[in-house]
């Protein structure tokens, strides 16, 4: 089964910007979506942004314009840009095959941390 492996979390302050990365120990073509997820301590864990194989995106309503996914079929990567970061945007992040119908499916990986705090 081909892996994701999350990375590019850290801490920043309010305001500020990261580029989340997920590589795939395989082709990504074969994926109808893929998406962006993030866990908070206590919460459940929440859409944050998807893309199709064609390259729509569809967001979370509290992204409001924040962040932008993206993804490159030949290096087998999905980026999640995100800016004027805020302290709720403090979570794991995770990304993740979804189905045709947007379900998540597959095993979870470790997420990468994203801490926002001045």
């Amino acid at each position: 089964q081909v892996q994701l492996v999350e990375a590019g979390g850290g801490l920043v302050q309010p305001g500020g910007s990261l580029r989340l990365t997920c590589v795939a120990t395989g082709s990504i073509l074969n994926f109808a979506r893929l998406g962006w997820y993030r866990q908070a301590p206590g919460k459940q864990r929440e859409l944050v942004a998807s893309i199709t194989s064609g390259g729509s995106t569809n967001y979370g309503d509290f992204v409001k314009g924040r962040f932008t996914i993206s993804r490159d079929n030949v290096k087998n990567t999905v980026y999640l840009q995100m800016n004027s970061l805020k302290p709720e945007d403090t979570a794991v992040y995770y990304c993740q095959r979804q189905t045709v119908a947007g379900n998540p499916w597959g095993s979870w990986g470790q997420g990468t941390q994203v801490t926002v705090s001045s």
